[in-house]
């Protein structure tokens, strides 16, 4: 399934994605109050309702796709792991780390897959990243990686947009990575069993429509379930976390290309679908 939230007539609901047209979902989770992490974790109870509704449902054209997930109680993302990336940032004078390099964005950038991205008065060095992210599906701790896809609820697209200048001028990447918008998801959830082998889709940026950045996710060089298994040896994962994997070569920073007022990213996964934005100064 590709369970998405969406917004009509000012009413924020959660649905399925089928084909082009969303099925609501409001009856069959009256106890979720629209929140797709309570959707997740009361999953495997849901899901024979949520697989045979058919009506209502609306056009995607008629409707707004907001974050999949909006309520997380983390939001992670780990640095250079993509070899290609790495190397970049060797290149460029940035130490290659030893071990898995995690970071927080913190839950409040959380953007929708076309809502505009806003450009912070503070910051004249703001980046794009696109990500391969996945949702965690179940309670976990102590995962070992050859049991780690039993915790993965489903797959999206992500940007981790970054504030470059915010996030050298630190310790720790936070403050460059959790700018208000700057963590735009989506377009929906797309959930494990539609995916044969997350390490083996193809994952895109464009820049006002000229491409900048492709590679196999199978690049990785910690994949997901390594990178479950990391994680969950420090803290408990829970439903609805979300978790990006590392973004390929070919930043904004590499060409001291950083985003203006008007730029539209656009990030693909294949078979996750894209998401878009648009870029505004911030007022």
């Amino acid at each position: 399934m590709k369970l998405a939230r969406f917004t009509i007539d000012g009413s924020t609901r959660l649905g399925k994605v089928e084909g082009d047209r969303i099925v609501d979902l409001t009856d069959e989770t009256k106890d979720c109050g629209g929140s797709m992490r309570l959707l997740l974790e009361n999953y495997e109870t849901l899901r024979p309702a949520l697989e045979q509704v058919q009506a209502p449902s609306f056009p995607l054209a008629d409707i707004r796709l907001e974050a999949p997930v909006a309520d997380p109680r983390k939001f992670l993302a780990i640095g250079m792991n993509y070899k290609a990336h790495a190397e970049e940032a060797a290149a460029a004078g940035i130490k290659i780390p030893d071990s898995q390099l995690w970071f927080n964005k913190q839950v409040s950038c959380i953007n929708g897959p076309y809502s505009d991205i806003v450009l912070p008065q503070a910051s004249t060095m703001v980046d794009y990243e696109a990500e391969l992210g996945f949702v965690i599906g179940k309670r976990c701790r102590h995962v070992k990686s050859e049991e780690a896809r039993t915790v993965i609820a489903g797959y999206l697209v992500a940007n981790d947009v970054t504030a470059r200048d915010w996030q050298f001028r630190s310790p720790t990447y936070t403050l460059g990575k959790s700018f208000d918008t700057h963590g735009p998801i989506g377009p929906w959830i797309t959930t494990d069993d539609e995916i044969s082998d997350p390490h083996d889709l193809t994952l895109t940026l464009s820049l006002n429509g000229q491409e900048r950045q492709r590679t196999s996710t199978g690049d990785m060089i910690y994949d997901i379930y390594d990178q479950i298994a990391y994680l969950s040896t420090v803290m408990t994962l829970e439903p609805g976390d979300i978790i990006i994997t590392g973004t390929p070569a070919n930043v904004g920073i590499a060409t001291k290309t950083f985003m203006k007022p008007g730029d539209v990213v656009r990030v693909e996964v294949e078979a996750l679908g894209a998401i878009e934005n648009i870029f505004i100064a911030e007022v």
